[in-house]
């Protein structure tokens, strides 16, 4: 595969010599060594097709309710036209801020139909995370649930926008929508105070937009799509680039191995990770379209209960989960009751699977637990487990067709299979580079053009892949990143804090936990109220579980904390003497 496929930009890209694969001799039957990349065309081209095929069909389920094809291509549709009303122009960027409900993926389409890039946000950020990802991607417009507008509300001083559009849960629902939306407002109570002058109601806009023809924009497969936002290699937020191709070719690449097992043409997806995050974006939201398959939204998975009582109650053929919420499901009541008979395949990614949580998982569903790989950078999925696994194998599996998988050492030496290195990626689903960094772009491209991922791998004689470590410090809480550059920030940006270093430390529910160790100025500061600083200005899974206070912090000599012997021995404790 010649560099360019890859869409990394490089001042110095040369062919490397012929690469061996060994996992293409391992791939299950009637998966393909690689895909036609020249055929992974816009993410708009492949919406208007699955519409035009699959009118009739369902396309999601939210709240109990179906929305066919027809009908989500009619939503995304006006979503497109009124975008167009409000002089959205090819290429410029809207940003969505909402959980797993109907107004999302129709947003999305929508959004891509306009030619314009989706910028996807996390809804439980804060201000000033939401300001710093706004700012950062130029986004002009904003369509946000009402449960997170006071956030909005809070960013406004520090952004610009253009329009800002609410949307309800039960959008595009009809009356059992209006029935779930007076649930939440009135029952539940979820929705805080906001003041928004000048917003659209997501409603208003559907409306609006279904009355004015829809002006159809030529989409390139080379045209940005998505600005998907990551640390990275680093603890800087920035957008990883992903253009139409790329997530169309990944599309591509999970259909080839994912399809010779599922059989039947009624696939419903169990969409309980949220479409912000890269993995259901791609592997739930776009492959789901791509076969004409249905989306099983699932608004909050944090509500285990309500989540097992879904799966008791709607047919459901696969699902893609983190180890965090399969973990969950396993000890949750009434999980004895659930038929997983249909289910063609149970995937995990996003942080590393358990083994006792895989060995449960079969033991409960009969069903293996087939972990994937891939970061935001590659759209996602890079290596995958084949979906006939018979027992969890504890490996990232083998590379995807069209992927080519490289283990380097410091000096970007090839190392041979058994010897562990940075585990390097090359193929079409590669991101572009990371938007407007060119710089942190060219630091994670090899003169080869593979893209660094700053993960120690060992490749297996057989072609698979084991990670082993991790270069960079990044913690991973219930598979989403948190970067202890932005946590320490905030912890030093409190007047009784002199030093903090922030680690991550492992955790039996999620993987990981975020822990930090403080060098106070004030000595009456207390964790519980570091803690609560820490929850104004982060996001819930980035504050610290656990906060000590140290006399002082590992340092080399030039000053840097050393993070890895925070890891090994805590530091000294603070003294008595004050």
């Amino acid at each position: 595969m010649s560099a360019s496929h890859t869409g990394l930009t490089s001042a110095a890209v040369t062919e490397a010599p012929a690469p061996d694969f060994p996992w293409q001799a391992h791939y299950p039957p009637n998966v393909p060594a690689t895909i036609d990349v020249d055929k992974a065309g816009s993410l708009a081209d492949m919406f208007r097709d699955s519409v035009a095929r699959h009118a009739g069909r369902p396309a999601l389920e939210s709240f109990g309710k179906r929305l066919t094809y027809a009908e989500l291509g009619a939503a995304a549709t006006a979503v497109a036209s009124w975008l167009q009303a409000r002089g959205l122009r090819k290429g410029d960027r809207v940003a969505l801020m909402m959980p797993n409900v109907a107004a999302y993926p129709a947003s999305i389409y929508g959004v891509l139909l306009a030619g314009g890039v989706v910028v996807n946000v996390n809804p439980l950020y804060t201000a000033r995370e939401l300001s710093h990802q706004l700012n950062d991607s130029g986004a002009r417009m904003l369509v946000v649930l009402e449960n997170f507008a006071h956030t909005v509300e809070q960013a406004l001083p520090s952004v610009t926008l253009d329009a800002v559009v609410v949307a309800r849960p039960g959008d595009l629902l009809g009356l059992k929508g209006k029935i779930v939306d007076l649930v939440s407002r009135y029952v539940k109570k979820s929705v805080a105070p906001f003041s928004l002058p000048g917003m659209v109601a997501f409603s208003t806009l559907v409306e609006e937009g279904g009355r004015r023809p829809f002006q159809t924009v030529p989409i390139e497969p080379g045209d940005v799509a998505f600005l998907q936002y990551t640390g990275g290699t680093t603890g800087v937020a920035k957008g990883a680039t992903l253009l139409h191709r790329n997530v169309s070719a990944n599309v591509m690449q999970c259909e080839a191995w994912m399809r010779p097992f599922m059989s039947g043409a009624d696939q419903v997806m169990l969409t309980a990770l949220p479409l912000y995050h890269v993995f259901a974006l791609t592997a739930c939201c776009m492959f789901m379209t791509r076969i004409g398959g249905c989306q099983l939204l699932i608004t909050n998975p944090r509500d285990i209960a309500g989540l097992v009582k879904t799966l008791r109650t709607r047919p459901f053929t696969c699902m893609v989960l983190v180890n965090t919420l399969y973990n969950a499901l396993i000890n949750a009541p009434g999980i004895d009751k659930v038929d997983f008979s249909r289910v063609a395949f149970s995937a995990s990614g996003g942080m590393a699977t358990q083994q006792a949580v895989a060995a449960a998982w079969k033991a409960l569903t009969g069903k293996a637990i087939v972990e994937g790989y891939g970061l935001s950078e590659t759209s996602p999925v890079a290596c995958a487990n084949p979906l006939n696994l018979e027992e969890f194998s504890g490996t990232i599996g083998y590379p995807l067709p069209s992927t080519e998988i490289s283990i380097r050492g410091p000096d970007n030496e090839v190392l041979p299979a058994g010897t562990p290195g940075e585990l390097c990626i090359k193929g079409p689903q590669v991101m572009a580079g990371y938007w407007n960094r060119p710089d942190e772009t060219a630091r994670v491209t090899t003169p080869d053009g593979f893209f660094r991922s700053g993960d120690i791998a060992v490749l297996q004689p057989d072609g698979q892949v084991r990670i082993v470590d991790r270069i960079k410090d990044m913690v991973l809480v219930s598979g989403f990143n948190v970067y202890p550059n932005e946590v320490e920030d905030v912890l030093v940006s409190h007047p009784g804090v002199l030093e903090a270093a922030v680690v991550g430390m492992p955790d039996a529910h999620s993987g990981e936990a975020v822990v930090a160790y403080v060098v106070r100025k004030d000595r009456s500061l207390s964790a519980e109220a570091l803690k609560a600083y820490c929850k104004e200005n982060l996001t819930g899974y980035k504050v610290p579980r656990r906060i000590e206070f140290a006399s002082q912090l590992p340092k080399t000599n030039v000053g840097k904390v050393l993070r890895r012997a925070l890891r090994d021995e805590p530091p000294p404790p603070e003294s008595d003497a004050a």
